[in-house]
């Protein structure tokens, strides 16, 4: 090792995996300007046609997911133009599921998972967002993720935080994992580092599902 070199390698891992600087600038360069790019594509889609692909991703999750209680699912409440899913949330909770959100305990931790039931009182979380007031921390069967863009791999760009990775990756045992996005989130590719987790399907507001095999 030279007189100019780093004592070690810890300023070159993230999340314990070893990363290129320059290419994590890259990366993080390039998923920045598509974020922007559809979540621009986001904010134009007028209400109906909202209304419309979330209804389309809700009859696909019925058909996707058998309701065998006592399953739980952990779904999401939507922010930012993401799709709504909460009539579909009390639907499947009124079939016998147990339904959960992401409650951010800690930033740049992995989320914990609550309970939560169409009456459940609600309180504002990290970022505004509604949780359930009452913390009942559940382990997921089924994770709902919302996405901004999908790449032909199923890798996931998302709002940026690596929660869903960070979560994913820290619960006792993988749960089935599916991407929920609009019908024009798909992109070549999101450049996958080490850490990113693939979905295993996904399901789009035009109606189309995806299995993505490995």
């Amino acid at each position: 090792m030279t007189q100019e070199s780093a004592p070690c390698f810890v300023h070159l891992m993230v999340n314990g995996q070893p990363v290129d600087p320059q290419t994590r600038r890259d990366v993080a360069r390039f998923r920045r300007a598509e974020r922007a790019r559809l979540m621009a594509a986001r904010r134009a889609l007028s209400t109906i046609d909202l209304i419309a692909q979330s209804g389309r991703v809700a009859q696909t999750l019925r058909q996707l997911i058998a309701i065998a209680p006592p399953l739980t699912i952990a779904a999401y409440w939507p922010i930012r133009g993401e799709l709504d899913l909460r009539g579909w949330m009390t639907e499947m909770h009124n079939h016998g599921a147990q339904i959960a959100l992401p409650v951010v305990e800690e930033k740049n931790a992995p989320v914990a998972f609550h309970r939560w039931t169409p009456a459940a009182e609600m309180t504002r979380g990290v970022w505004n967002i509604p949780v359930p007031k009452i913390a009942s921390p559940v382990v997921p069967d089924v994770v709902i993720a919302p996405l901004l863009g999908l790449d032909a791999a199923g890798y996931r760009l998302g709002n940026g935080g690596g929660y869903y990775d960070r979560t994913l990756a820290a619960l006792p045992q993988m749960p089935r994992v599916i991407g929920l996005g609009h019908d024009f989130c798909r992109i070549e590719t999101i450049f996958p580092m080490p850490w990113d987790i693939p979905m295993q399907q996904s399901a789009l507001g035009d109606g189309t599902v995806i299995d993505h095999a490995r």
